[in-house]
């Protein structure tokens, strides 16, 4: 995909973005006024919805409702136990003996904000790091066997139950055996994202075996958790929310490496039938913000029913180019995949097309800068992929350093700016799963927050979002 003029986008300090989105069928031309091909747009208000929304947004932001009892999080017991047992004894064939010494935590946890963190790790002897021994579920899932869907996993996906049960699957691995039918409920072929219900039988074919795990205080696992440990926004005993940096991949997929899903598998508790954190939405790899974890199956199971059920209210912040008009509004279109050669994107595509699915977003206008680019909130009432991306990009206001959908041609990036994605998961609100609400909210990511500083926008500004009604 071309991007930019003839000499492609210019680096920070001035440039072109000119982005050509791969268009599907229908009509229409790039750099057009925004007009709504296929979709609807109004405006939104109504005094009575605004004064209802505002009433709730008055509530405290950045806390987990009653359970951190006011923002104050309480001391838990360390999780991560201590060095058992002493150096081994050096055999006759071994080499050089190492001397005693400790691994300690790369940064003192003193020095970080009062919040719920991962206790200190204790010192810890140095020995050579031992494999866990393979669990009997993954060494019985080296031939075809058949299992029933316990209660407990009443409404799980596919791609999760397979998650649960069998920890260390690849997820390329999991949607390759779906996809080939390899894997069947009740007798019949079904989907990664079909739900499963308590009693089903469900078949599964000879599974490929993960390299055995890290010890829990090898030093790869102790630095992923360090990491996580510092992207966290907020946690307590059910639930952990992350503010994903840009270029972080929340799954692996082909060519990645490294990912939530996988620092995850740090935060693991000991011993074999300890559960992984679980990832409940996604965010794109180069959106940034709140990602919001379960730490339990029962957390799990109710905010994915929170999210099935729209009572997630996420809001994001975006960098556009131009200025919507109306400044608040709904958005409503039909979205497709389009698979290209080696990359795919959301298509803006009419009712009643094949695997077209309805997206809903509602947009306003917080602030401009010179009538060239403007700062905007978006409350996404449906979660399809690439949604506000490709729907700013419907309305003729692609977001700014969108590799994928940004569609005016040789418009020219302003100095300063980088040309990277202007997305942020700025604010997540949903009920706990034991009651109370979790809100919590995320700071402009580095590029974007230079490019407020530039354009002179007030990140502390009122947001006028919280004038869009709730949809069912």
């Amino acid at each position: 995909m071309k991007r930019g003029g003839k000499g492609g986008p210019r680096q920070p300090g001035g440039g072109k973005q000119t982005a050509g989105p791969r268009k599907g069928p229908g009509k229409g031309s790039r750099g057009k006024p925004p007009t709504m091909r296929g979709g609807r747009q109004d405006r939104f208000g109504g005094r009575n919805e605004r004064a209802r929304f505002a009433d709730e947004e008055r509530a405290p932001r950045g806390k987990i409702g009653s359970k951190f009892g006011g923002g104050e999080r309480s001391e838990r017991s360390p999780r991560h136990p201590e060095a058992r047992g002493a150096p081994r004894r050096a055999s006759k064939g071994d080499g050089p003996r190492r001397s005693s010494g400790a691994i300690r935590p790369t940064q003192d946890e003193r020095e970080r904000p009062s919040r719920a963190a991962f206790p200190d790790v204790a010192e810890q002897t140095m020995r050579k790091p031992e494999p866990e021994p393979v669990s009997p579920a993954l060494l019985a899932a080296t031939k075809v066997q058949t299992v029933t869907v316990t209660p407990d996993e009443n409404g799980m996906r596919v791609d999760r139950f397979f998650e649960a049960r069998f920890p260390g699957l690849s997820f390329s691995h999991i949607q390759r055996i779906v996809r080939k039918g390899e894997v069947r409920v009740n007798g019949k072929r079904t989907e990664t994202k079909s739900r499963l219900e308590a009693g089903q039988s469900i078949r599964i074919p000879p599974l490929q075996l993960a390299a055995p795990k890290l010890r829990e205080d090898s030093p790869q696992v102790l630095k992923d958790r360090e990491y996580l440990h510092s992207i966290t926004l907020a946690e307590d005993d059910d639930v952990l929310i992350l503010n994903k940096p840009m270029g972080l991949a929340v799954q692996g997929g082909s060519g990645t490496t490294r990912h939530v899903d996988g620092l995850l598998e740090a935060l693991r508790g000991p011993g074999r039938d300890a559960q992984k954190p679980r990832l409940v939405h996604r965010l794109d790899k180069d959106t940034a913000g709140c990602l919001l974890i379960a730490k339990t199956r029962f957390a799990a199971a109710a905010l994915a029913k929170t999210f099935r059920t729209r009572s997630a209210r996420k809001i994001y912040w975006a960098l556009v180019a131009g200025v919507p008009k109306p400044k608040q509004g709904r958005i409503s279109t039909y979205l497709a995949k389009q698979e290209m050669e080696e990359d795919s994107f959301m298509r803006v595509a009419k009712h009643g097309e094949k695997d077209a699915v309805h997206a809903v977003t509602y947009y306003a206008v917080v602030e401009t800068s010179a009538q060239k680019l403007a700062w905007i909130s978006l409350k996404p009432v449906t979660g399809r992929t690439h949604q506000l991306r490709a729907h700013m990009a419907h309305i003729g206001h692609p977001i700014v350093g969108d590799p994928k959908y940004f569609n005016i041609e040789n418009w020219e990036l302003p100095g300063g700016i980088q040309n990277k994605l202007h997305l942020l998961a700025r604010r997540i609100v949903v009920p706990h799963p034991r009651g109370g609400t979790i809100d919590v909210s995320a700071p402009l990511p580095p590029h974007m927050q230079q490019s407020w500083n530039l354009l002179g926008l007030d990140a502390e500004r009122f947001d006028p979002i919280v004038d869009a009604p709730d949809e069912d």
